[in-house]
């Protein structure tokens, strides 16, 4: 499976505990730069689609029309990382060097590796810039315009062997002479065959996978599903495993994408660029429990969780594990994308034992809210919209129902003080809309002090004033200005 190597130093050097020097937002001009780039590339593609057209090369055309990025109002966009094993070198093409198709396809190649290239000089600015957590989205869209950039891969952790590069995870399942299968997961090759044809290997001996299956749903056996980055038990079925750990693993990728900036700090993330990194290493696993179906999810947790009952997901942070069952019918992803949230904020670095209990919650709901939106497009991965639930209640809340707490006094509210107040369902709605606000308002210029504001709240150095100093905006001016940014959404 397709893992992370995206920031390599964190498992080595985490985050420091001293304060990030407070500032004012200032204008996200590499995230300007960006846009336009993408802009002018969609252009270019979208030329390339119309004289594809014009030659009555159909196929060429909608190639070119659905390998442009999305642009979208108040999205951000991820690049997904090419699949795992990547061959170094593409197939070579066995079309008459002087057919048209030939022709077509070595403008398009060329297009996407000048892409390449502008993307990752971008990306060494945003590093002299001092933006260096802005560099690391770049790098990645990089590796999807030129798959065999070797100076990207190197920077994202990745290795050569032979002629694929790999993270260091990938390359010892390789040694092992395992491979990576999506509905089965990890196995060895030599047993791909097997299993294709209905048979599992489980408890030490082959059998037919419908008896493995009625042996692995007794509630002390199971299957153990493991991939880069998440370790998942699960009593309904091997598949069900692989299918959670593969979701599970697309929302790491645009998490630490997104907030480089909260694993470490500026400094150790150039680093990468620097070459002074220390040799990348396998990344810890983080704990998921799947279990068969809503009954054995409640029986589980209802010990530790009093009303698990009006829940589809849970992370309990004492346990370090997040739970969740297999529902019936079509499945909806929002709760798991919201808990493996806070149980990725919760687990990646050093944190306080008493996040948001005194002040500040808002925004470890609202960061988690906000991450329910993720939807795949494309070969990438959306975050944010006009479209998104959460951005649509809130705007709900404030423009019809006239529903709006001050921030100063929202900011004031612990943990308990916020779970109990029979608010509850409108101030989660204000705060999933008031983090859509600092990610996506004013062209972007409060998402890196947002990403500073989640470090001080999870690591117990937060005040009430924390996100006034870090925006360089008062309260009351973030006020006026979210409901601006709600009154501007179509």
């Amino acid at each position: 499976m397709r893992a992370a190597a995206l920031i390599a130093v964190a498992w080595l050097a985490l985050a420091s505990s001293d304060a990030r020097s407070a500032r004012g937002a200032k204008p996200d001009a590499i995230s300007k730069r960006h846009a336009d780039l993408i802009a002018s590339y969609a252009a270019d593609l979208q030329a390339l689609a119309g004289e594809a057209s014009d030659s009555g090369l159909t196929s060429q055309a909608a190639k070119a029309r659905r390998w442009a990025p999305p642009v979208l109002q108040n999205t951000l966009r991820f690049a997904q990382r090419p699949a795992i094993a990547t061959d170094v070198a593409p197939a070579p093409s066995r079309l008459p060097a002087d057919s048209p198709e030939f022709r077509w396809q070595a403008r398009f190649d060329q297009a996407r590796a000048d892409q390449a290239e502008t993307l990752f000089a971008l990306s060494a600015e945003a590093v002299d810039d001092g933006e260096a957590s802005q560099a690391f989205p770049l790098l990645v869209e990089t590796l999807r315009e030129n798959p065999d950039h070797e100076a990207a891969r190197k920077i994202l952790g990745y290795e050569r062997l032979n002629d694929r590069w790999l993270t260091p995870f990938e390359a010892r399942k390789l040694r092992e002479k395992q491979v990576w299968h999506p509905k089965f997961g990890w196995i060895p090759a030599a047993n791909v065959k097997r299993y294709e044809g209905g048979e599992q290997f489980y408890r030490g001996r082959w059998m037919k996978a419908d008896d493995a299956n009625r042996l692995g749903a007794q509630p002390k056996n199971g299957w153990n599903v493991t991939t880069e980055h998440y370790a998942v038990h699960t009593d309904h079925s091997l598949e069900e495993g692989v299918r959670l750990a593969t979701r599970l693993e697309r929302l790491y990728d645009v998490w630490q994408q997104m907030f480089a900036g909260f694993v470490a700090t500026e400094e150790q993330l150039a680093r990468r660029y620097r070459g002074q990194a220390a040799t990348r290493r396998e990344p810890p696993q983080h704990k998921v429990v799947l279990f068969r179906d809503r009954d054995r999810y409640i029986e589980a947790l209802k010990k530790d969780q009093p009303n698990i009952e009006l829940s589809s997901g849970f992370y309990l942070a004492s346990r370090r594990e997040a739970y969740f069952y297999v529902a019936e019918g079509e499945q909806d992803d929002t709760n798991l994308y919201h808990e493996a949230t806070h149980q990725l904020f919760s687990e990646i670095r050093p944190v306080s034992r008493d996040i948001g209990r005194d002040e500040n919650f808002w925004i470890i709901e609202g960061i988690a809210c906000y991450m329910e939106s993720l939807v795949e497009q494309e070969g990438w991965t959306l975050l944010g919209g006009n479209d998104a639930v959460r951005l649509r209640d809130a705007q709900h809340r404030l423009l019809a129902d006239n529903f709006y707490v001050p921030l100063s006094e929202l900011i004031s509210l612990g943990m308990e003080q916020l779970q109990r107040d029979p608010r509850i369902a409108k101030l989660y709605s204000q705060s999933a809309g008031l983090t859509h606000f600092l990610i996506h308002g004013a062209e972007g210029r409060y998402r890196g002090p947002l990403v500073e504001y989640l470090v001080a709240v999870y690591t117990g150095r937060d005040r009430a004033d924390t996100l006034a100093t870090l925006t360089g905006e008062p309260d009351a001016r973030l006020d006026e200005l979210y409901r601006e940014f709600l009154k501007s959404i179509k």
